[in-house]
């Protein structure tokens, strides 16, 4: 089946490295195929792009992606993040900690983080089981534990929400 929408990553000449850091972390992660760009371009803004990354197509549990080396032209932006849903603490942290390694530090809040390739993603469990329950105080206080945390601590939150913090 063809993927209807595919995100496209823009890199400046690292997006192959990239690829290989991302398919490192998610277990069912493979490439799919890599174009490069011809040897000899001597004019134009793709001069020296010789045998960078055209376009590669890879896949992270079961997503496509595309990227290329594209130069500094464009940035990635933090209104665009990748959702991680967990299960259990144990995934949180090894996303987490594989994800962050050589990110921005000051954009961790709640979940979010930033990678050293300046992609935003978000490491979470299914939040709903601690903010969307008829229990309105205890979504506050889940909500207000969750504020504080960087990283999402699931038996923090479970206390939260039962009012034992």
């Amino acid at each position: 089946m063809i993927q209807k929408i595919t995100p496209f990553l823009w890199f400046d000449r690292n997006a192959e490295e990239a690829i290989n850091f991302y398919i490192s972390i998610f277990k069912n992660s493979k490439v799919i195929n890599i174009q490069r760009y011809p040897e000899g371009i001597t004019e134009g803004p793709m001069k020296g792009f010789d045998g960078q990354v055209l376009t590669a197509v890879f896949e992270l549990e079961g997503q496509r992606f595309m990227a290329l080396d594209g130069g500094p032209i464009f940035k990635p932006t933090n209104a665009v993040s990748f959702l991680i849903e967990c299960q259990t603490q144990e995934e949180i942290d090894h996303y987490w900690n594989k994800l962050s390694e050589g990110g921005d530090p000051k954009a961790q809040q709640c979940g979010w983080l930033m990678d050293k390739y300046g992609f935003s993603w978000q490491v979470v469990p299914d939040m709903s089981r601690w903010m969307n329950t008829k229990d309105k105080e205890a979504n506050a206080r889940a909500m207000q534990a969750m504020l504080q945390m960087k990283k999402i601590n699931i038996s923090e939150l479970d206390r939260a929400w039962k009012g034992k913090l």
